[in-house]
């Protein structure tokens, strides 16, 4: 990696803002406490740089590998049966490799690169050159050993990039039909492999969250605060990291970003603070293509018979061994999918594709910016509604000035109610729970183009959702109409999410939380930081004072024993706590199980009263029993501590974790997988802040669950896990002199 390559890779991001290659990237990099990095850069490029270079330092391995996966090179490096984790799924290398390779359009995206503004190409311009400047300093002998002399550990370009971004703003679409692209054959052709393909499942739509901002009229000093706490994965790419960038002048904003984030894209500044959950809009459509009965790789609009454009995909595979080479097939109404599953199949009648608003969208980091930047809520609704470059995620937002906003504004298709419904197929309703399936035999049944808007076929901001308040505003993952739960939003259209059904338990316990803090008196960090932690759960608090009174002289004594010992809640001293997790794991879904159903004019508080007669009830202890069989098997006891059960394995640290499961109304998210001797979180509460304001600057309470960096060798590798662990917050060190106090080590210069 000689110094020729590195200064060629920087070359290529600079050709993006049209800059001079002989201007200089300078940065200054101050750690404090924790590991947190502070930029200090005189200009855009240069902040990129020092963030660039500060992530490299604790994410190295992790990082790279992603770059070998966005460039389609898995096969190649880590071979074509291995798997990478796309989107919501495990996938095959060789299906990852196809859709990174043909679903990216390079070229387009570099033509593209420039709707981002030229801030935000001067930050991922630096990005690049600081990441390569850390490879050229530490050199191939010191690279970490997980991944030292691998080939896939190189200097990257800004085509890397614009993969890397694009995968990003996919993440919730395409990503997860990247089997059924790489996979559809026409009828009569062989299957390639045998797909994993499958549609998306809402329940399993992991990147989730809550957010809340307080506005002025109920906080304790008259100024916004907001609660976030994204629940994303503990390991990846979709890791966040802390850190903070100051640009005299132009940006002092601090939070996190995930991999490749060139500055906060969640965090605070100085007048703001802001947070995103997982919106339950759709950002993708489905069609059903009627085929021309003379050529299966040919479709039919309004009667007329048009080609599907042909691509042939070769992917290099390791060892010498000859590339791989698949065919595959797109439509003006975007790539050919299968998913037998779905019973979406390519048939010599029928196909299938998929059509994604957020493919090209080269407007994420430019509105992240306008974002990071604001000195109000206005401003904030201006950038996310004018640009509608937010891909995936709702934004809360409270001021200094005490105004709170919700905006469910996100790069959706333009599909009304009454499209969706003249469009319909006979099998749309069978895939409505997850996607809106469109006739693709008429022209009509395209997206609306809408006057306005950046990109024809997007929904216009002003038929989305937005609510401005000075109480509250909140999201936990359901869909627009329910941001404050004494103020619905009025019925949009069903592609933005349902409205007028039940809500999750996590949904509801959120509001029950947010009316009972704010009817105990005004809200300040302390109350907030205690909400968030709470670690109750609304299940518990539905059932299982009903259970108990079923179970009492079954033959599940032993389980009723230790259910008695519940305190409903997934702290680290709650006993039974696993038990009731595995018992409400197997009867959430039962039909019938509630007295009182689902009312729309009380979303919160039904369904209600746990019906434990009869059949059902002979369900519920049959439940029990088989969940007493689940943990005894697994050698935990009925009455096991939750904090002898659920931990962070840090080398030798077993770290107890609470929070639980969010499918039993626990707010403080964490799902968990299997370990030797109990669980450890896969996902869940990862960046928690409650950020408030006095009259110079935030006020931040912040903690990473999960630590700064993923490699063990780094010493900010389990300490806020210990921390979080113990529900201790971080007060972020934001003014200079409050980073100078907390400073760890010395602060570096890095320029070129």
């Amino acid at each position: 990696m000689g110094k020729a390559m590195l200064l060629a890779a920087a070359g290529v991001a600079l050709a993006w803002s049209g800059a001079a290659q002989a201007q200089r990237y300078d940065a200054t990099i101050t750690r404090t406490q924790h590991g947190v990095p502070h930029i200090v850069a005189k200009d855009w490029r240069g902040a990129g740089y020092g963030v660039g270079y500060a992530y490299a330092q604790d994410n190295l391995c992790m990082i790279a590998e992603e770059f070998a996966t966005v460039a389609g090179e898995r096969s190649l490096h880590f071979g074509a049966k291995g798997s990478a984790t796309l989107g919501f799924q495990s996938v095959d290398n060789l299906s990852s490799d196809l859709f990174f390779r043909s679903a990216i359009d390079v070229p387009a995206l570099r033509r593209g690169a420039k709707e981002q503004g030229a801030a935000a190409l001067a930050l991922t311009a630096g990005w690049v050159a600081g990441y390569n400047r850390y490879l050229k300093d530490l050199g191939p002998e010191r690279v970490p050993a997980e991944c030292r002399g691998k080939a896939w550990v190189r200097a990257i370009t800004a085509d890397d990039m614009l993969r890397l971004n694009e995968k990003q703003m996919l993440l919730a679409s395409s990503l997860n039909f990247a089997p059924a692209m790489a996979n559809a054959v026409p009828p009569g052709s062989e299957p390639p492999t045998k797909t994993s393909a499958a549609m998306p499942d809402p329940a399993k739509f992991e990147v989730a969250s809550n957010g809340w901002a307080f506005g002025g009229d109920v906080t304790a000093n008259g100024k916004g605060m907001v609660i976030g706490n994204p629940h994303f994965p503990w390991a990846g790419p979709s890791r966040f990291w802390q850190m903070h960038v100051t640009i005299p002048g132009k940006m002092d904003t601090a939070g996190v970003g995930i991999a490749g984030s060139p500055f906060p894209t969640l965090g605070f500044n100085k007048d703001i603070a802001w947070t995103h959950t997982v919106t339950a809009a759709r950002h993708f459509t489905l069609y059903q293509l009627a085929l021309d009965p003379n050529d299966p790789t040919a479709y039919l609009v309004d009667g007329k018979s048009e080609k599907m454009v042909v691509k042939a995909v070769t992917v290099p595979m390791p060892d010498g061994a000859a590339p791989v080479t698949r065919t595959l097939y797109s439509t003006r109404f975007g790539p050919v999918i299968v998913i037998p599953q779905a019973m979406a199949n390519w048939s010599k009648a029928t196909a299938f594709a998929m059509r994604d608003a957020n493919a090209g969208n080269q407007r994420g980091i430019g509105t992240w910016v306008r974002i990071a930047t604001a000195k109000n809520v206005g401003e904030v609704r201006a950038a996310v509604t004018e640009t509608l470059g937010i891909p995936w995620v709702n934004t809360i937002v409270a001021d200094r000035h005490g105004d709170a906003l919700h905006a469910d504004v996100t790069a959706v298709p333009n599909v009304s109610a009454e499209k969706a419904k003249a469009c319909a197929t006979p099998l749309s309703p069978a895939v409505a729970r997850t996607a809106i399936l469109l006739d693709g035999s008429k022209s009509a049944c395209a997206w609306d183009a809408a006057a306005g808007t950046p990109v024809p076929g997007l929904m216009p901001a002003a038929d989305q959702a937005v609510q401005a308040r000075r109480d509250y505003v909140a999201n936990m993952n359901d869909s627009y109409w329910l941001s404050n739960a004494d103020h619905p939003h009025p019925v949009l259209s069903p592609i933005l999410g349902e409205a007028e059904k039940p809500v999750s338990l996590r949904t509801r316990s959120g509001f029950i939380e947010t009316r009972a803090l704010i009817a105990g008196g005004k809200v300040d960090h302390a109350r907030a930081k205690a909400m968030t932690f709470a670690n109750k759960s609304h299940a518990g608090e539905l059932a299982l004072k009903p259970l108990l009174a079923l179970c009492a002289g079954k033959d599940v004594a032993d389980a009723c024993a230790a259910l008695a010992k519940w305190d409903g809640r997934f702290e680290l001293d709650s006993r039974g706590a696993w038990l009731f997790d595995r018992f409400w794991m197997k009867v959430a879904r039962l039909p019938g199980i509630w007295a009182v159903p689902f009312d729309a004019k009380d979303p919160v508080h039904t369904p209600r009263d746990l019906v434990i007669s009869g059949e059902t009830g002979d369900k519920l202890v049959a439940a029990l029993k088989s969940a007493a069989e689940e943990v005894t098997k697994a050698g935990i006891a009925l009455d096991a501590r939750w904090g002898d059960v659920a931990f962070a394995q840090r080398i030798t640290d077993r770290i107890p974790i609470h929070g639980g499961d969010g499918a039993l109304g626990v707010l403080n998210v964490q799902m968990m997988v299997p370990a030797p001797g109990g669980v450890t979180p896969r996902h869940g509460s990862s960046y928690v802040q409650v950020v408030g304001f006095d009259d110079a600057g935030p006020v931040a309470d912040t903690i990473l669950s999960y630590s700064q960096s993923p490699d063990p060798q780094s010493p900010w590798y389990g300490d806020q896990t210990q921390m979080y662990s113990r529900k201790q917050w971080v007060r972020f060190p934001f003014t200079p002199a409050q980073i100078a106090a907390a400073k760890v080590g010395k602060a570096v210069r890095i320029a070129e």
